[in-house]
């Protein structure tokens, strides 16, 4: 997710088409916001195109926009998205579900940076930043011949694929600790910390609906409570099972089982009191009856943040809303 980042910095700054890739809610639309954001464009519109939610035959009228008469019900003229993300970003979500006539016109729109309105003859000028998405393999879908290979090409400059919720586990603590102070204040409640045994079976989850399914268990558990957020039979069966592995010639390493435990006890242990002491590293020094720069190195090894997420949040309330439908 650094690596990710660094590339977000780069890609802001350039005026050049970006695709984000990656499964269905892993917020590919939040990262989307995040780039115009931070990009010398912020003061323009950020306008986005939901293409599987727009039927085909209207989605030309909604992309180009249309002159007055020039269908059945076209009572006045219509700018589409293209005309209002002037000055800006047009971020086409699950471009992928474009069908084949507008995948050419889209195209010819892109390349020649000029498009003109249904029913009209004055060529507009295309003068927006385009940022798309998908879930889909697009080699995969031009090799089916569901996707133009000239359109790929016209549309990564910068490609980013966000992983899978359950290829960042240790990020999983972090991000529901966020959510919950995030869904806290939205909803004027005042939710407890989430327990340590909890964070550990959200990790190992499997999470086939990615942010977005952690999105909506943190907010059951703000609403609703633990009992309704994460029903015991999933938890404590997850928050038990210890997984190991056995060497070659099948035999079981038990010290080195036994170091993994003490690690993860630890860490657990640590983190609770860290907690506790509101993320005062010294306090959490004296309870746990340790030197400072002993906690310092624990901390590091058990791969914990040096300093409070609290502090990071602030930075990320800047950032665009998660919830409740943003995580695409």
């Amino acid at each position: 997710m650094q690596a990710i980042q660094k590339r977000v910095e780069r890609a802001s700054r350039l005026n050049v088409p970006v695709l984000i890739l990656g499964p269905s809610g892993t917020g590919k639309g939040i990262l989307a916001q995040l780039v115009h954001r931070r990009s010398p464009w912020n003061n323009g519109p950020f306008v986005k195109v939901n293409c599987p939610a727009i039927p085909g035959t209207l989605l030309e009228s909604e992309l180009f926009g249309y002159q007055k008469g020039a269908f059945t019900g076209a009572h006045a003229d219509k700018p589409g998205r293209m005309e209002l993300a002037q000055d800006g970003t047009l971020f086409l979500d699950e471009i992928a579900e474009l069908d084949a006539s507008l995948q050419a016109k889209l195209l010819h729109a892109l390349q020649d940076g000029h498009f003109t309105r249904i029913g009209g003859h004055e060529e507009k000028r295309m003068n927006a930043r385009v940022i798309s998405a998908t879930n889909r393999a697009l080699q995969s879908e031009i090799e089916a011949g569901r996707f133009r290979s000239d359109l790929l090409y016209r549309v990564n400059v910068i490609t980013i694929t966000l992983p899978p919720l359950h290829e960042r586990r240790e990020d999983i603590p972090y991000l529901a600790e966020y959510l919950l102070e995030l869904f806290n204040r939205r909803f004027k409640r005042e939710a407890p910390p989430l327990a340590a045994d909890t964070l550990h079976s959200l990790q190992h989850r499997d999470w086939p609906g990615n942010l977005r399914e952690l999105e909506n268990c943190i907010a059951r558990y703000v609403l609703l409570g633990a009992e309704e957020a994460f029903p015991p039979e999933h938890t404590e069966k997850k928050a038990r099972r210890f997984t190991y592995e056995e060497t070659e010639d099948g035999k079981i390493p038990l010290k080195h089982i036994a170091q993994q435990v003490t690690r993860k006890m630890e860490r657990e242990l640590i983190l609770r009191v860290l907690r506790a002491n509101h993320w005062n590293r010294r306090k959490a020094a004296e309870t746990l009856k340790i030197s400072y720069r002993a906690l310092l190195y624990k901390v590091r090894q058990a791969g914990l943040p040096p300093k409070h997420l609290r502090k990071k949040a602030s930075r990320a309330d800047k950032f665009p809303s998660v919830y409740p439908s943003s995580a695409d």
